[in-house]
């Protein structure tokens, strides 16, 4: 956690910068795909559903190759480590009494576009991760450096969950989030988009109740 470092003074974001000792995600990226080819079985329409969904996700990026590789390689860190509750351990750590409800592939829009990522939804906290190191500058005069973009909202910090959507192009939603400080953060491209605002806004009133509660 010494590697950690605030983005342009938000409390919420975080860059750390990648793991070196994992093993190279595209050694494995040809086997995943075997892998998935061998699942793939009669077309239904939740299958369709689901593939719509899938291209739109990818198509928010700048590049369709990237983000399509982008999830390949997320699959295949979560297969490595035994699923995702492994991987969000790794990448934030568990809180005490801390339990992943779901994990959602989506984008977080920032200044410098969409990055495209993962939220993990746990009883504690909202946490978003890049699937790729990004370019940072830290300073000017130095050397650019690749890191990870990461965002965390614990629960108690979290103050409205809102959806919305392009008012041009109805197609394209968004889930607005508002801390109690008044920080934003829209997230976007879900490949299961009701899914992810229904666990978000369970996973608040849960929170908010047993506050109540204690």
């Amino acid at each position: 956690m010494s590697n950690n470092r605030r983005s342009n003074n938000n409390p919420y974001v975080h860059i750390f910068p990648p793991p070196t000792n994992h093993p190279n995600p595209m050694d494995t990226v040809y086997g995943a795909l075997n892998h998935c080819s061998r699942k793939v079985g009669d077309a239904t329409r939740r299958a369709e559903i689901m593939a719509d969904n899938f291209w739109n996700h990818i198509r928010m990026g700048s590049s369709l190759a990237d983000a399509a590789v982008a999830r390949i390689v997320q699959g295949t860190k979560v297969l490595a480590l035994g699923g995702p509750e492994a991987l969000f351990q790794e990448s934030f750590r568990l809180f005490p009494g801390e339990k992943l409800i779901k994990s959602f592939a989506c984008y977080l829009s920032t200044s410098s576009g969409p990055v495209i990522g993962t939220l993990y939804v746990s009883n504690l906290r909202l946490a978003f991760c890049s699937d790729y190191p990004l370019c940072h500058y830290p300073f000017s005069l130095q050397q650019n450096q690749t890191v990870h973009y990461k965002v965390v909202v614990q629960l108690d910090q979290l103050s409205t969950v809102s959806p919305s959507s392009n008012r041009f192009n109805p197609a394209e939603k968004y889930i607005e989030l508002v801390t109690v400080d008044g920080y934003e953060f829209y997230l976007m491209g879900f490949i299961a988009y009701d899914k992810a605002l229904q666990t978000i806004r369970e996973a608040l009133q849960q929170y908010l109740n047993q506050s109540r509660e204690a």
